[in-house]
């Protein structure tokens, strides 16, 4: 018996013998009181011993100003974060993003810099030592992507216009290189399908979509179609957890596309109604980053000049977005990524002008943010990801 369960056993045990000896003494009011104290205490230590609301999770998050990745044990009760000792830990210069390997042994993070990729084991604590050499990638490394199983590393490279693909040694995280090829201009975010079958990068300066299709070897081939237009300048893009649809961020554009994947080829086809605005409005509504909860009912989308995170229900037929009551919700300056916690209770905003990160509850059954805290980072914060 584990001591948690011999915990719960000896107060229960407790709590019925007492019961049995009042109910062989005067059944007073202040008796049948008492009961109830003995039940509730018994209750609230069962519920405490269990952890219910407790313990924490880890985020790592990436500061190119600083040439750094600070960590954070993030508090499951309250989303309050803590700096681990010995953070921040020094990177390639300016990491643009980091992705944790699915085993949570390993970070990866993109040196937008110095045109390379940092490896890190990650300690049981979250503290990281960084593996060297670090390996090549193309002209300025500008975001990564790993696969379901962790076999596959992407890099998408924004002043070479290519992605790379590396294959990922299980025993030690390292990287081995594997195909390159040709993306739009100035690929800046890429997103894998939960798959891994197909890959999409979001060309900022050509206002296009690339798609491919994905081997095991990390080989990547066109998909039908590919590219495609989208709103000017997109940035942040994703596929939803079941695969069926992809989703947009248009920087100069004022609006999100989406777009249904054809399961068999990886071919996107327009949603109805996208692109889709925010707001009506006159002027332009940067669109910077995308996000789908942990359960795949709900869409997130940032509005940078704006400081608000707006969001949405997905129809899981149709793939076609619906405002959520009381949306948009207040962030940060400057908010240019969303990250979901682990558990898929957070939401995490992080703003860059004013180098902070917004803490947002997610009401699982509406998908309403409730504001919780906002947490001082390092300086113009890029990208955060977060384990267990």
């Amino acid at each position: 018996m584990s001591r948690s369960s011999f915990q719960l056993y000896s107060w229960t045990y407790a709590a019925i013998t007492r019961i049995r000896a009042w109910r062989k003494g005067a059944q007073t009011v202040f008796t049948r009181v008492s009961l109830v104290v003995v039940i509730l205490a018994a209750i609230l230590a069962w519920s405490g011993c269990f952890g219910v609301g407790g313990g924490h999770q880890t985020a790592f998050v990436t500061a190119p100003l600083n040439s750094g990745v600070a960590v954070y044990t993030v508090s499951n009760l309250t989303g309050k974060f803590s700096q681990l000792l010995g953070s921040p830990y020094p990177t390639g210069i300016s990491p643009t993003q980091v992705v944790m390997h699915p085993s949570g042994k390993y970070a990866y993070l993109a040196n937008g810099g110095e045109n390379d990729i940092s490896l890190f084991k990650v300690a049981s604590s979250g503290a990281l030592t960084e593996v060297t050499p670090r390996t090549s990638a193309g002209i300025k490394p500008s975001a990564l992507a790993i696969n379901s199983s962790g076999s596959l590393l992407f890099v998408a490279n924004a002043d070479s216009n290519t992605i790379n693909s590396y294959s990922v040694d299980a025993a030690s995280g390292t990287l081995k290189a594997g195909s390159s090829v040709q993306t739009g201009f100035t690929p800046l975010k890429v997103a894998i399908s939960p798959s891994g079958q197909f890959l999409y990068v979001s060309n900022s300066s050509s206002n296009t979509i690339s798609g491919f299709a994905v081997d095991s070897s990390g080989n990547m081939t066109p998909v039908p179609g590919s590219p495609y237009a989208v709103g000017a300048g997109p940035n942040g893009i994703i596929v939803d957890n079941s695969g069926k649809f992809l989703y947009v961020a248009s920087l100069l554009g004022g609006n999100f596309s989406g777009f249904s994947i054809d399961s068999g080829s990886g071919a996107l086809a327009p949603l109805s109604g996208s692109p889709y605005a925010v707001a009506v409005s006159t002027t332009v509504i940067p669109l910077s980053a995308v996000a789908v909860d942990r359960s795949g009912k709900f869409l997130y989308v940032t509005a940078l000049n704006a400081n608000k995170v707006y969001a949405y229900t997905i129809n899981s037929t149709t793939g076609v977005p619906t405002g959520i009551a009381n949306s948009p919700f207040a962030t940060g300056g400057g908010p240019a990524f969303i990250s979901i916690d682990a558990d898929g209770q957070f939401l995490f905003v992080g703003n860059q002008s004013t180098s902070n990160v917004s803490v947002f509850r997610i009401t699982s059954s509406s998908g309403t943010l409730t504001s919780i805290a906002t947490e001082s980072v390092l300086s113009a914060p890029t990208s955060m990801a977060v384990i267990k």
